[in-house]
């Protein structure tokens, strides 16, 4: 039997979950509908009513409504959803999540979703969808749909956006009860160790060599876009443990956030593995630039810097000398920070296909002022540091970067069981 749990507010969006649960019994899926409202009455039964939602969080659902904070009750029911839905993923009923909302029912149901294992069918058809929905989705697989309209009721519009939504859960619930195979972060992987690497289009081909390179060493490599998303979700994972090194070629999130990019990663980039005790090798990849929106979008500070059209959704400008050199003494330290086997690989001719020998980035001053400030910021660490006569896009550079962090998990795991 596959299970779809649905998460809502049913005192605002009641009606909408009871045709949903009709669309979803109709294509033979069985539901369990979670209620995680507070203020007005239910407009459809619930199958974990909302005081069990509030108990789940620890409060008490009377004292939580007579608060009469929205903010807090929110906070409190997502709190509760979560824990919910994690205790019925335990219970095998549950093989995906469908919710809609708005901006509180989609905090609520996303939180939820949040918590439950990769691979998990999640499905959050919202109306915040169409912007920036990096607060609901994290570091996990939620697929977002944009409701077009307001969740208000069921009408010509909203009839199809919800129907879609129901049989694309329900088709994906169903392969996954049938797979059986619920893929925890523990479980990712055939067996083969894990390595995390960093990649930009920028770098492509010094990763891809780097890749191929752990691939025959026996190593599955997990590659991640330095888009933001792809920086946070690497340190996630990375602060769980879940790798045996990583490879983390590509730094360009470091630039944005140093110099108000679009695509920072916040400022605990390039922390997990060095905290975790993860062996790492550590690049300096697209640390020449910065990434913007489209170029009518770039702000009026950096618009006479050297600017170049990335693709209609991206601009870049070349990061300068002084920023440069401050990023070369934040990498190092965060990297005097790391508690396991650190190395930093030093492309001396270049960062990024723009700054290679004759590219529009190419300037070896600032390359220079980047690399002194890290190895001064290095001096004395445990951190080391090696300098290449390459290109990072060579593939002499990414397959010796890939062999320095073969040798650097081969010795980390040697001495490991001496240390516990």
């Amino acid at each position: 039997m596959t299970i779809v749990v649905l998460v809502g507010t049913l005192d605002t969006k009641g009606v909408e979950y009871g045709w949903l649960r009709e669309r979803l019994r109709r294509t033979g899926v069985e539901t369990v509908v979670v209620d995680a409202g507070v203020m007005g009455e239910p407009r459809v039964p619930a199958d974990v009513p909302r005081a069990e939602v509030a108990r789940a969080a620890g409060v008490d659902l009377t004292e939580l409504r007579a608060a009469g904070d929205r903010g807090e009750a929110v906070t409190a029911m997502a709190r509760g959803a979560a824990a919910t839905v994690l205790r019925l993923h335990a219970e095998g009923r549950l093989h995906g999540v469908l919710a809609i909302g708005g901006s509180g029912g989609t905090s609520i149901a996303s939180r939820a979703m949040r918590a439950l294992p990769l691979g998990v069918p999640k499905l959050m058809v919202s109306s915040m969808a169409s912007g920036d929905v990096s607060a609901y989705v994290g570091a996990t697989d939620i697929t977002m749909m944009y409701s077009v309209v307001d969740i208000a009721g069921i009408n010509s519009v909203s009839a199809p956006v919800l129907a879609n939504a129901a049989d694309a859960i329900a088709g994906m619930a169903r392969g996954f009860a049938e797979s059986s195979r619920a893929v925890d972060t523990a479980d990712l992987g055939d067996g083969r160790p894990l390595v995390a690497a960093s990649m930009a289009g920028v770098t492509t081909p010094g990763v891809d060599a780097a890749r191929e390179r752990l691939t025959e060493l026996g190593y599955e490599v997990l590659v991640f876009h330095t888009s933001g998303a792809g920086g946070r979700t690497l340190e996630h994972l990375a602060g769980q443990g879940l790798f045996a090194g990583v490879l983390d070629l590509t730094l360009s999130e470091l630039a944005d956030d140093l110099c108000g990019g679009v695509l920072t990663a916040g400022p605990d980039r390039l922390s997990a593995a060095g905290r975790c005790g993860t062996p790492q090798v550590v690049s300096l990849g697209a640390l020449d630039m910065v990434k913007f929106g489209p170029l009518d979008t770039l702000p009026e500070r950096v618009r006479y810097r050297r600017v170049r059209v990335h693709n209609p959704s991206i601009t870049v400008i070349r990061t300068t000398e002084a920023e440069c050199a401050e990023l070369g003494r934040r990498v190092a330290a965060k990297l005097r920070a790391a508690t396991g086997p650190t190395a930093v690989c030093v492309p001396l001719r270049g960062l990024s296909t723009l700054g290679a020998p004759g590219g529009p980035y190419h300037d070896p001053r600032a390359d220079q002022a980047l690399f002194g400030a890290l190895r001064e910021g290095l001096r004395d660490s445990a951190a080391e540091c090696f300098d290449y006569d390459t290109h990072i896009n060579d593939p002499v550079f990414g397959r010796a970067a890939a062999d320095r962090l073969h040798a650097m998990i081969g010795t980390h795991d040697r001495v490991a069981p001496a240390s516990g």
